[in-house]
């Protein structure tokens, strides 16, 4: 598959009414630069949480299961692995892939633990840290989408 730059765009909170409690969104979108090019942002897509009703949906703020399926649907699409469910990621279905689920375990710890209720993240910024996560680790298994990035260069300290 080409590389197909996007931009992840989480939304929770209140709806219009802000009385009115809304579920998480996770949608994708056409990338734009800075908030004032963002005006007529294209959607390309939005990434349904499995099981919303029954396990919640997606969170981030904290860590805990809502953080865990968001980081699982981010990943899977970044890496263009198909649903978390197929790719191993999913909370709830099995069989899950080991490095999969400590990979997505760490996206919650390093980024969306750490997120307000409305950001924006690049999946070239997604690639770039799975793949540091990967060489930290001394896997050399990667994905597809991790392979055929630029290479690291050494530098000299």
């Amino acid at each position: 598959m080409a590389y197909e730059d996007r931009t992840y765009h989480g939304i929770q909170g209140v709806g219009s009414d802000e009385d009115e409690w809304q579920p998480a969104r996770l949608l994708v979108e056409k990338p734009e630069d800075g908030p004032t090019q963002r005006e007529n942002v294209q959607v390309l897509r939005e990434l349904k949480a499995q099981d919303e009703d029954e396990l919640g949906g997606y969170g981030w703020g904290y860590n805990g299961g809502g953080t865990s399926r968001t980081a699982a649907a981010v990943l899977a699409d970044a890496l263009d692995l198909g649903t978390p469910e197929k790719a191993g990621l999913s909370m709830s279905e099995w069989p899950q892939d080991d490095t999969l689920v400590a990979l997505r375990e760490d996206f919650c710890t390093d980024f969306l633990s750490q997120f307000c209720d409305e950001w924006r993240l690049g999946r070239a910024a997604v690639l770039r840290w799975a793949r540091g996560w990967y060489l930290q680790r001394n896997i050399a298994e990667l994905p597809e989408a991790l392979r055929n990035l630029p290479p690291l260069v050494d530098i000299e300290v």
